[in-house]
């Protein structure tokens, strides 16, 4: 199984109190070529209690402000979601769900979770569920909502409720990293990591969707990796293009085996894969673990964990006229970096700027939030914060979100004032950026 940095194996275990408090700690960081600076603050401290530890996904808000999330909690095989509200001058975290260890509701939630139509929040958790093709279980897609009466313990003041188990066959396996999204219809529509029919060792991953009929969701798989040169192993999901076709990437597979941009055209009763592009491993990238974006020009934008000019990744353009591939940018790493470049999904703002994470390209090897700026000579890099690991965090493995003001909100796995012994693994913490 591939994750995008090695984790701690420990026994399971909890601080004794939730915090609920945050230690505000401000920094301004000039980076090289900015004229003004960016103010960074660490919002959250998680501290490896109720509120959870080593946060890996991206941040959600709603309608109202307030922002959510999911943490990992190392290896111990479970996991938090939790709310921040911003009360007065602080943020205030929330903790809504604890997983269970070997929990049949799913353990270690590795996406965000997300808003549906329903007004509910939807996520995946890499392991739990059905355990009888995978050891740990083989993960679940679920569903979270308040509870109708007030909870009777505080590990669980929300409802946590599997709409589907996968089973580790032809199904699927293992929905690390992708965010689900939905088709207006309201179908939910992810990918897996393992499982399917493919030849791959535990599978070479599928795309499926999920359809509701009177309160029971049914999977159909859309398409299973083969080890035939369509790719293997997708991690960043799906995205839907103008027309309902969709597009995504595989970490492995392709024509030279160093991953794929791949697109699925609905076919009569099936739906047909296309290989986009095939990554060589050379100064185009490799291994792209983050998912697709289009520009109001219906062109795809993504990045790559590692390979590239600087061995640190790469962010990258295909044109939708004729999908050539232009590279926008290499990452600076060095050899020996597991995935120094992004690792989740680029972001625009309204200007028409990328915006992202690296895992550990960086001055201090801890990774960055940057800023892609493009201009008749090309796009131009900005750091907006270079990770320390210390207070201030490390390896970010999040996309970049906005509010409506343009602040700039993510999580970094690592680092922060939480007590790394109280925390199965890494602590991490919660970031807000304001220009």
């Amino acid at each position: 199984m591939a994750r995008p940095r090695k984790h701690w194996i420990g026994n399971f275990g909890f601080g004794q109190s939730v915090v609920l408090g945050l230690v505000m700690g401000t920094m301004l960081v000039l980076s090289a070529g900015m004229s003004l600076a960016q103010t960074y603050q660490v919002i959250h401290n998680f501290a490896g209690g109720l509120d959870g530890s080593e946060p890996t996904s991206g941040l959600t808000f709603d309608a109202a402000g307030n922002l959510y999330g999911t943490t990992f909690e190392g290896d111990a095989l479970t996991g938090t979601v939790y709310k921040l509200q911003h009360k007065t001058s602080s943020w205030v975290l929330t903790p809504l769900y604890l997983f269970p260890k070997g929990s049949l509701n799913g353990a270690i939630p590795y996406a965000r979770a997300v808003l549906g139509k329903d007004g509910s929040l939807y996520s995946t958790t890499g392991y739990g569920g059905n355990s009888q093709n995978c050891p740990s279980g083989c993960g679940v897609v679920f569903n979270m909502r308040p509870t109708p009466t007030p909870p009777t313990t505080p590990l669980t003041p929300w409802v946590e409720t599997p709409i589907y188990r996968f089973g580790g066959g032809s199904d699927g396996a293992n929905p690390y990293g992708a965010d689900l999204i939905f088709d207006a219809a309201g179908n939910i529509y992810g990918t897996t990591y393992n499982g399917g029919s493919g030849t791959c060792t535990g599978g070479c991953g599928t795309v499926y969707k999920l359809t509701p009929s009177n309160g029971i969701w049914g999977e159909s798989i859309l398409y299973s990796f083969t080890q035939a040169g369509d790719g293997q192993h997708p991690w960043g999901g799906v995205t839907f293009d103008r027309s309902g076709d969709l597009y995504g990437t595989t970490v492995y597979g392709g024509a030279y085996g160093r991953g794929t941009i791949y697109k699925l055209t609905p076919s009569g009763t099936g739906w047909t894969e296309a290989i986009v592009y095939s990554f060589t491993g050379g100064t185009d990238g490799a291994n792209p673990y983050a998912g697709l974006i289009f520009d109001q020009a219906a062109n795809l934008y993504g990045a790559t964990g590692a390979g590239g000019a600087d061995s640190g990744g790469t962010a990258f353009e295909l044109t939708s006229d004729t999908w050539n591939f232009n590279l926008l940018y290499s990452f600076v790493g060095f050899n020996g970096q597991f995935v120094p470049g992004p690792v989740a999904n680029l972001t625009f703002d309204s200007a028409g700027d990328l915006y992202g994470t690296t895992h550990t390209a960086g001055p201090y090897n801890y990774g960055a939030v940057f800023k892609l700026t493009p201009g008749s000579g090309g796009w131009t890099y900005t750091s907006l914060h270079d990770f320390t690991g210390g207070d201030d965090g490390g390896y970010p493995r999040s996309s970049i979100l906005f509010d409506k003001n343009g602040n700039m909100f993510g999580t970094a796995a690592e680092g922060g004032t939480g007590n790394p012994d109280n925390c199965v693994g890494p602590c991490g913490v919660i970031f807000e950026i304001t220009p």
